[in-house]
C-alpha cells in the first residue's frame, strides 16, 4: 500500500521527538572529524508547506512543533534541531517544516553523504527536486529495506539507519525486525533509529520482543505520550527505538524529555526511557 501522505502530519509531535533524536544522534556523529553516511529507509518529500490544505486540514503541526517553536526557555539540547528548521524559515514565520532528510541534510558537513529512498510515485518527484545536484546525496526510486541492504556495509563505517516506515499494514512491523536482523550483520558498529507510532500498544510489545530475540546489545527506547493507551483510533504516543546509541544520548533525552511532555501535552502526556537490552 502507498496511500500514507505524510504531508498530513507534518510536524506533529511524532515528527518533534523523531528529529531531536535525529538531531542528537547526527551531532555526536560529528564529534569525530572521520565521514559518516546517513540512510534513510522512507525518506518522503524532504520539505512540507504548513500553509498547504492538506497540513491545515488535520492541524497537528499546531499542537507539534508549533508549541515550542517560539519558545525562549527551551534546553540547550534542542538547538542543532531547530537551527534545521530555520533554515528553510530564514524569516522567522513558521511555514515550512524539514522532513528527515532536511533534517539530516542541514547537519551534514563536506565529507558526509546520505542515501534517500523513496517509493511513493508521487513523492519521490518532490523529493528528487528538492536534493536536484546535490552530489552528497544519493536518491533512489525503491523499496528501502532491499536498498538499505545493497548499501551495507558502507564504506565509511561510520553512520545512521533511520528507519520509519508508514506503518499502514501489520507486516510492516515484522519487516522492521526483518531489516534490522539483516543489517545488523553487515553493519554491527552503524547506529539504527526506529520509529514507531502507538496506536495499538500490542503492536510495539511484539516488535521489542522480536527485537529482544535478535541478541542485539544496547537497544534504548525514548517514547513521548500525548495521550493514554486506548482503543480507538488514532496515534497516542511515538518512539525511538535506538541501536546503538551514542552515549550522551539516554541523558541528552532525560534533559529534554520533560520540556517536550509539559510544551506539548502537559495534561495527558507521559515520556519513557528505558533500556529494552542495556550493554
Amino acid at each position: 500500500m502507498l496511500s500514507y501522505r505524510h504531508s498530513f502530519h507534518a510536524g506533529n509531535h511524532a515528527d518533534v521527538l523523531k528529529h531531536i533524536v535525529q538531531s542528537l544522534i547526527l551531532n555526536a556523529l560529528k564529534q569525530k572529524d572521520k565521514p559518516f553516511v546517513y540512510h534513510d529507509t522512507h525518506s518522503g518529500v524532504g520539505r512540507y508547506d504548513l500553509n498547504h490544505e492538506w497540513a491545515e486540514k488535520t492541524g497537528e503541526y499546531k499542537h507539534g512543533i508549533a508549541r515550542i517553536w517560539q519558545q525562549t526557555d527551551m534546553p540547550q539540547e534542542l538547538q542543532s534541531y531547530l537551527d534545521a528548521i530555520k533554515v528553510l524559515n530564514k524569516n522567522g514565520n513558521l511555514r515550512y517544516y524539514p522532513g528527515s532528510p532536511r533534517v539530516a541534510r542541514a547537519h551534514l558537513r563536506a565529507q558526509d553523504r546520505m542515501v534517500l529512498t523513496e517509493l511513493h510515485p508521487s513523492d519521490y518527484p518532490l523529493l528528487e527536486q528538492e536534493f536536484h545536484r546535490d552530489r552528497q546525496v544519493s536518491l533512489y526510486k525503491e523499496d528501502g529495506f532491499k536498498r538499505l541492504k545493497a548499501s551495507l556495509p558502507p564504506q565509511e563505517r561510520r553512520g545512521l539507519v533511520l528507519i520509519d516506515p508508514p506503518y499502514e499494514l501489520a507486516k510492516e512491523y515484522r519487516d522492521v525486525v526483518q531489516a534490522i536482523h539483516q543489517s545488523y550483520k553487515r553493519w554491527a558498529t552503524g547506529i539504527y533509529a526506529i520509529w514507531y507510532p502507538v496506536v495499538n500498544r500490542c503492536d510495539i510489545d511484539d516488535m521489542i520482543d522480536a527485537l529482544q530475540g535478535l541478541e542485539i546489545r544496547k537497544i534504548l527506547q525514548i517514547e513521548l505520550g500525548v495521550a493514554a493507551d486506548n482503543n480507538q483510533h488514532g496515534m497516542t504516543a511515538s518512539g525511538m527505538i535506538v541501536i546503538n546509541p551514542p552515549w550522551k544520548l539516554e541523558s541528552q533525552m532525560q534533559a529534554i524529555l520533560p520540556f517536550l511532555q509539559q510544551s506539548i501535552a502537559p495534561a495527558t502526556g507521559h515520556h519513557t526511557i528505558n533500556w529494552i537490552v542495556p550493554e
